[in-house]
């Protein structure tokens, strides 16, 4: 008889939490805890004490930890990818300024600082774990055709674009993790350097 009331209140926590947290708010978390820490303090119960819920609250949107994760490598990719080149499809630029922008992407303050400590996160956990290991191969290949596609549009032969496709996206890559070499100078120096150079 005792046990029916404290089971009715731990559906009701329940209850309460799964209409305040939304599996955004899961996946937010455990970005967080991947950036700040490793993907091996990405727990249901690290999660759970960060956002002040029981773990109860996690299974009404995941089956487990992994459904998590692939949830956040699939936001990492639609976000940083799909929907950047969406954006840059609709904006009616020419090829040379689409160019212009994905060099200028390790420029753009915080957000750029931002999504490089994404990056370097998710890379890192890539380097250990299959799943990740093909989320960040697809995210990369689809990068590469996207900038080569600009350059076959500039007159390049396709051999050409895919050279210069590696070139333009290895420079914005390190231009992202290693943003505090040299002065904002030097640094829009080399970006225009660059910029000549895969244009030649």
């Amino acid at each position: 008889m005792s046990k029916a009331p404290a089971s009715s209140t731990s559906a009701n926590e329940t209850g309460n939490n799964r209409a305040q947290l939304s599996p955004g708010d899961w996946v937010e978390a455990a970005l967080e805890v991947l950036v700040d820490k490793s993907i091996d303090s990405v727990r249901v119960d690290v999660l759970a004490k960060g956002l002040n819920v029981t773990r109860g609250s996690f299974y009404w949107h995941f089956k487990d930890r992994d459904a998590l994760l692939r949830q956040l490598l699939t936001t990492w990719r639609n976000t940083m990818t799909e929907q950047l080149i969406d954006r840059f499809e609709h904006s009616d630029a020419n090829a040379e300024t689409l160019l212009h922008e994905l060099l200028s992407l390790p420029f753009r303050g915080q957000a750029a600082a931002r999504s490089a400590s994404i990056e370097l996160a998710i890379r890192a956990w890539a380097r250990r774990d299959a799943m990740a290991r093909q989320f960040v191969t697809e995210v990369d290949a689809k990068r590469l055709a996207y900038s080569a596609q600009c350059f076959v549009a500039l007159g390049f032969s396709l051999h050409e674009a895919n050279m210069r496709a590696f070139l333009l996206y290895s420079y914005v890559i390190n231009e992202s993790i290693m943003g505090g070499q040299g002065t904002e100078q030097q640094r829009n120096q080399r970006r225009e350097f660059v910029h000549q150079l895969l244009l030649k």
